[in-house]
């Protein structure tokens, strides 16, 4: 459909960047992602401007700086290699990110009010759930969310979908601040793993809305894609047979808490109670956190 929040890989790319998703670019107020690669040997010079940033390695490790710190970052080989390491970098912040090996990585943003320190987060305490049951077996890295990391606004974790299974299901929204719900963007970034001889890898991501604030999406994604949520309901994410996806989620939201309270799509939040007696899918998890990290 190349919906308008739809950013098919390489259409959002600027200034050196893969993927630059930003309030201006997205036409919203809050939420923003950045994916960059460095060579062997290359570092970038960055500022984090109005947002707290969460430097999160793709493939590969890193060394970032900043105020006269220096984090290593371990990273790993791609991002089906279970969860990383990552830092957090403060509003009005000068930092840069060199990489000896080589890699990608992303910038997770937020606009924020409040400046927080510097910190590292060791991939070992990286929380990984197992959510769901049969084909809507998926396994959750809660690296940056609300329960789990101190932050000013910005909510943020990674899915991995086994090839043939369903996520992000059933469909759910956090458009409204209510006292059960929370008003948040979206970012999903996908990245979908190669078949034999390497086939390139698909999936599927739906958005749709109701009737007083209609958005209909339903794209075809591959790796590097971006589709943005600004308000509906969500889901399913669908991995194709035979190739896992990965999405990275970035959130964030206008209002005072800084929580993911969601609702379900009414018509299908019956979908829940079938995973009661049905076992989770026995290729979870694909990886587990390194001990030592």
């Amino acid at each position: 459909m190349n919906s308008e929040y739809y950013v098919a890989a390489g259409r959002g790319s600027a200034d050196g960047f893969d993927v630059v998703v930003t309030p201006d670019s997205a036409g919203w107020t809050e939420s923003s992602l950045w994916t960059f690669t460095l060579s062997a040997g290359q570092s970038v010079e960055l500022d984090s401007g109005p947002d707290e940033i969460m430097v999160l390695p793709l493939s590969g490790s890193a060394a970032v700086t900043s105020g006269g710190t220096t984090f290593e970052l371990t990273g790993r080989a791609s991002v089906f290699d279970g969860p990383s390491d990552f830092v957090y970098v403060g509003k009005d912040s000068a930092y840069s990110v060199s990489s000896a090996g080589g890699g990608r990585f992303a910038l997770c943003g937020a606009r924020a009010k409040n400046e927080l320190p510097f910190r590292y987060v060791p991939a070992s305490d990286i929380s990984v759930e197992l959510r769901g049951a049969g084909n809507c077996s998926r396994q959750v890295h809660n690296f940056g969310t609300a329960d789990t990391f101190d932050a000013d606004s910005i909510i943020a974790c990674e899915v991995i979908t086994p090839g043939g299974n369903w996520s992000s299901y059933p469909g759910h929204k956090h458009d409204e601040n209510t006292a059960t719900e929370s008003a948040l963007e979206e970012i999903y970034y996908f990245e979908i793993a190669d078949g034999p001889q390497g086939a390139a890898g698909f999936g599927y991501h739906r958005v749709y809305g109701t009737p007083q604030r209609p958005i209909e999406v339903l794209e075809e994604v591959r790796t590097g894609d971006v589709v943005l949520v600004p308000h509906g309901y969500h889901g399913p994410s669908v991995a194709a047979p035979g190739y896992h996806m990965y999405y990275l989620n970035v959130m964030a939201g206008p209002g005072a808490e800084r929580a993911w309270n969601i609702v379900d799509d009414p018509e299908h939040t019956w979908i829940r109670g079938s995973w009661t007696d049905q076992p989770v899918d026995p290729r979870l998890p694909l990886h587990t956190a390194p001990t030592g990290a």
